[in-house]
């Protein structure tokens, strides 16, 4: 049979009392050697260094209700047992160094004496399980109570959650809501993704550090990361807003300025002092989508951002702080980029602790049902409007949906743009077959004529670019610059052609030559566009 071994604190102010009335009054140290059910074999007793008489009293007065008991004393000096780093290094120290042996014996560690920073000391230490033992709770009985003792009573606290069947229910289904949260309650079927997504929900609670998530337009990346915010927000672990910027937006000067601010009179135009997005996300969330876009110079500033929670606003003499988590996003190869020059290593070593690739749709097709009813839900919330499918139009949607010709190129945009067209053109709240068969055919024929539109643009770059110039492009500026192609092509003049390409921003301009931007940018490329005509 094992022995029963206490550990606990001796209480210098519950554990005294007048020597004449000692036993009149309850006392833990005492007590817990006098508790029916509980037969102490040794009490491991810690004081600290000016409690040595109280110590002799309290083990004459144990050994006189439970003379089987071997108290021992240790002396463990604290400076300030409020102290919490003090204390927790003191008793860690002390869990270290004693010699359990939880074959031959049973620990209880007595919560009851000792400050509240001990007790909480104890718990830590017996949950991390540097202490292999449940918690000893002691309490006193009232005075009016009929059936009144000294002796009080005791309950032990076991922190081995297996063994409460309810909490550990309670502790799953916590869990189980915080994924399907991050999921936007969608009930997703696909293992590698439901497996993933448990991940990033521990990362998210538990970590501060930055969290990449990669994969293909369209994937989630964004709605993954306003949900992560969300759920960190509820859990408390953030106060401040979520603040999201898409890099590839961020050319030029202006990409400094927006993301670390500046003063006044920083640069032409700077009439007053801007904040910057990375200040605004101060306690809170910064989403940086598409980093892969960012320029070498912002990407070294938000490297010291991220590791000295500092920066340096354009024009300032002196640093801005702002103490923010960073989720980044990129349907680009990353490591590709450091090697071709583009993206800093040190950079990507940072965001690199924590990675999730977010699969394509077309690897998660049985989340295409789960999806569609997601979408039909938002859209009611939206718009007001209960639409449902008929049987017959929902299972050709689907059918369709596993086919190979299904290219789903844009993913779960796709998705969501189909079903609310069909949402919209539903007759009567129905969306029938009629309706799933014309837009099938207009998914189609996006999807082609965007093949179409790629392959035509690849013809131009190759017909005024080398090879060596097409491998350096990214595709973002791929599909740019053969738009751009296409249009001085089919125009006569470069104003022409700059009124086509500018026609919604020269509109926002005081003044301004469409036709020298577009030289301007086709010089960036070494074009110019009388040779793109001939």
């Amino acid at each position: 049979m094992k022995k029963l071994v206490i550990i606990g604190f001796l209480g210098t102010t519950l554990d005294t009392g007048a020597k004449d009335k000692r036993w009149e009054r309850w006392r833990p140290s005492v007590a817990l050697c006098q508790q029916p059910g509980l037969s102490v074999d040794r009490l491991e007793l810690i004081r600290g260094g000016r409690s040595a008489n109280l110590a002799r009293s309290i083990i004459q007065d144990i050994a006189e209700v439970s003379p089987h008991t071997k108290v021992r004393e240790h002396i463990l000096p604290m400076q300030n047992p409020w102290d919490f780093s003090e204390v927790y290094t003191v008793l860690h120290d002390f869990a270290r160094s004693y010699p359990f042996d939880p074959d031959k014996e049973d620990y209880l560690v007595n919560i009851t004496t000792g400050t509240h920073v001990a007790q909480i000391c104890w718990f830590l230490l017996t949950e991390a399980h540097f202490i292999p033992a449940r918690l000893l709770q002691l309490s006193p009985r009232s005075k009016a109570d009929r059936d009144y003792s000294p002796v009080g009573a005791h309950a032990i606290i076991d922190l081995d959650l297996s063994r409460y069947d309810e909490i550990s229910r309670r502790f799953a289904l916590e869990r189980d809501e915080a994924a399907s949260f991050l999921k936007s309650g969608i009930a997703t079927r696909n293992p590698a993704f439901n497996l993933m997504i448990d991940q990033i929900e521990k990362v998210a609670i538990r970590s501060k550090a930055p969290v990449l998530l990669t994969g293909p337009t369209g994937a989630g990346k964004s709605q993954l990361a306003k949900r992560i915010f969300e759920l960190k927000k509820a859990r408390r672990q953030v106060s401040g807003n979520f603040i999201e910027v898409n890099c590839a937006t961020l050319r030029g000067d202006q990409a400094m300025s927006t993301l670390f601010g500046h003063t006044k009179g920083a640069f032409t135009g700077a009439q007053s002092d801007r904040a910057g997005l990375m200040k605004s996300a101060d306690k809170g969330v910064l989403f940086m989508d598409e980093i892969g876009e960012l320029g070498l110079d912002e990407q070294a500033m938000c490297l010291r951002a991220i590791e000295e929670k500092k920066f340096l606003p354009v024009g300032a003499d002196k640093d801005s702080t702002s103490d923010f988590q960073l989720l980044a996003g990129t349907n680009k190869d990353l490591a590709a980029c450091v090697r071709e020059g583009s993206f800093r290593e040190d950079l990507y070593a940072r965001l690199n602790l924590w990675t999730f690739q977010l699969p394509a749709l077309k690897d998660r097709l049985e989340d295409i049902e789960p999806n569609l009813d997601f979408e039909l839900r938002r859209y009611s919330e939206q718009e007001g409007d209960n639409i449902t499918f008929n049987k017959e139009a929902r299972d050709l949607y689907l059918s369709f949906a596993h086919e190979p010709e299904a290219l789903w190129r844009a993913n779960f945009r796709d998705l969501s743009a189909s079903i609310t067209r069909m949402a919209t053109l539903a007759p009567k709240g129905r969306i029938d077959e009629t309706t799933v068969r014309e837009e099938i055919d207009r998914l189609k024929q996006h999807w082609n004529a965007a093949a179409e539109n790629r392959n035509s643009n690849d013809d131009l770059l190759k017909h005024h670019l080398d090879k060596q110039q097409i491998d350096q492009l990214d595709l973002f500026d791929r599909v740019q610059l053969g738009t751009v192609l296409s249009v001085c092509q089919q125009s006569k003049t470069l104003s022409a052609a700059g009124r086509t390409l500018f026609a919604i921003s020269r509109n926002n301009k005081k003044s301004g030559n469409d036709a020298d931007r577009l030289r301007k940018y086709l010089q960036r490329f070494d074009l110019m566009f009388e040779k793109i005509q001939k």
